[in-house]
């Protein structure tokens, strides 16, 4: 059982004074039988009271106000988690069975939450993909490890050519994104074939694996398996979830799982940056005292659409 401990630091700066910050953050780790925390402290700017409540998905949800004028808002999250092994995951009942089964919980709550689609003109084109899919006469487990493959196979992991604003049609044309858009494209194949999922965010914590994904936040799926229940998937490792994994919020998409968002009073311009820095039990230590540079590191809130600048690069190559 891998112990972590993770430091997860995210910092605003505003061109002139912010008041009236209002946040939520949902920095809060899933406590079950699959990850135990052990300890927890969220520092934020202003000390002000945390009210933490659950969210209609379970998640932990903390909400802050801070009033006074601000120039820089600062939330340090720093845990130590013990996670566990999952159980081994394979197939127990015939195909169709288990079709069957996903079909008649189809209307049933929770699972239609898990199923409704996001915006995406792009669907016929995934239909040819999910078609060829069902000519396997492949089982769901099958079905999804064969999408996951599909997107690690055929989307690039490049940093920086995606927004949280990109949409799954630019996605789909880049081929390319990080985590999340890795997440999201597999969420559309899944739903597709009426499979529920839902999107997981995180950590991946890859010691000397060298899993993508590792200084910043994660992002996964799970999806319904008939005789497992929610099975982890992550398309942007091609595998299944596993004691390396930490999450910490579940969701139809990103939108429900963001770690910090809110709304303040004052200049319309500001950055968004965060670094994300893990301890491995036994391993290197990282520095506890975690310096603003270090957020150096992480990419402020560009100017323009990123996918847009990726389009004019590639017009001028």
């Amino acid at each position: 059982m891998p112990k972590f401990n993770i430091r997860h630091l995210t910092k605003y700066t505003y061109t002139t004074s912010a008041t009236n910050s209002a946040n939520e953050i949902m920095l809060y780790p899933i406590q079950d039988d699959h990850q135990e925390v052990l300890q927890h402290q969220v520092i934020i700017t202003g000390n002000p009271d945390v009210y933490v409540h659950k969210d209609y998905y379970g998640n932990n949800v903390g909400s802050f106000a801070f009033a006074d004028p601000h120039f820089q808002l600062l939330i340090d999250s720093i845990l130590e988690v013990e996670t566990k092994k999952a159980p081994e995951v394979a197939d127990e009942s015939p195909a169709d069975e288990q079709w069957k089964h996903l079909y008649n919980i189809s209307n049933q709550v929770p699972y239609i939450d898990f199923l409704r689609q996001e915006n995406f003109q792009a669907i016929p084109e995934v239909m040819t993909l999910i078609e060829s899919i069902k000519k396997q006469n492949a089982t769901p487990l099958q079905a999804a490890l064969n999408l996951s493959e599909y997107v690690f196979n055929h989307f690039a992991y490049i940093k920086g050519v995606t927004t949280v604003e990109t949409t799954l049609d630019e996605i789909w044309t880049l081929k390319s994104g990080v985590c999340q858009d890795f997440a999201h494209m597999l969420l559309v194949m899944l739903r597709q074939l009426f499979i529920p999922a839902r999107y997981v965010s995180g950590y991946v914590c890859p010691n000397k694996n060298g899993m993508r994904g590792e200084g910043a936040t994660h992002a996964w799926v799970e999806a319904y398996i008939p005789d497992h229940g929610w099975v982890g998937i992550d398309p942007t490792n091609n595998c299944l979830v596993h004691d390396l994994h930490v999450r910490l919020a579940i969701g139809r998409s990103f939108v429900d799982c963001s770690p910090v968002k809110g709304t303040y009073k004052g200049a319309a311009d500001h950055t968004l940056e965060v670094a994300v820095s893990v301890e491995y039990e036994g391993g290197p230590k990282v520095n506890q005292d975690l310096a603003l540079e270090e957020i150096a590191k992480a990419t402020s809130t560009p100017d323009v659409n990123s996918f847009q600048r990726y389009q004019q690069i590639q017009q001028q190559q």
